[in-house]
């Protein structure tokens, strides 16, 4: 992997509605288009607040999505929300390929998929034979429209140049990524 960064926000984010506005810059940038933001900001809030996968389990799927997409405002976003949600510091570096150490079968299943889907846009009969011993229909199906999503969400991160906030974590120390995000100062 190349280590590429953007020269520039391709996006500008709408301007900070004064010092209290926290907004992170993918959701300044969507402001750009409201209809699309809402929308987005629907589906998105499903799968974070109301989706059935527990927390830890869905970042795995989202952080691995994330590096395989190469998106680091993606990843540095959820390696926070990773963490809160229980992942260690190991396990982040892991989903980035720059750790050591195995997965239990169930987390494998999850990387495997989030693999399998960002490679060959499909679910191997192995790995869905895996999944389907944890996971019933309805959580098959968010499992997938997770995935799908953040790849969507990597996409447009890497293309509009969407800059990481400046306390935002990036990659692992020791992941190899193929690009990095412009980074926002203060």
């Amino acid at each position: 992997m190349s280590d590429e960064r953007l020269p520039e926000t391709r996006i500008e984010p709408i301007p900070r509605e004064g010092e209290d506005d926290t907004r992170l810059n993918i959701f300044r940038t969507l402001a750009r288009n409201p209809p699309l933001y809402k929308g987005f900001l629907q589906l998105g809030g499903q799968l974070l607040q109301a989706g059935s996968v527990p927390a830890r389990e869905r970042e795995i799927v989202i952080l691995r999505v994330g590096w395989r997409c190469g998106s680091e405002y993606e990843f540095g976003q959820h390696t926070v929300i990773g963490k809160a949600a229980g992942l260690t510091d190991a396990e982040v570096a892991r989903l980035a390929d720059a750790g050591s150490g195995d997965w239990d079968a169930g987390d494998h299943a999850l990387v495997s998929m989030a693999d399998e889907l960002c490679d060959d846009n499909e679910v191997s009969a192995e790995i869905w034979l895996a999944l389907s011993g944890r996971w019933n229909d309805a959580e098959m199906l968010e499992l997938l429209v997770l995935a799908g999503y953040y790849r969507l969400v990597s996409g447009l991160l890497n293309s509009a140049g969407v800059a990481l906030e400046p306390h935002t974590p990036g990659w692992p120390a020791a992941a190899a990524p193929r690009r990095r995000a412009p980074r926002e100062t203060l």
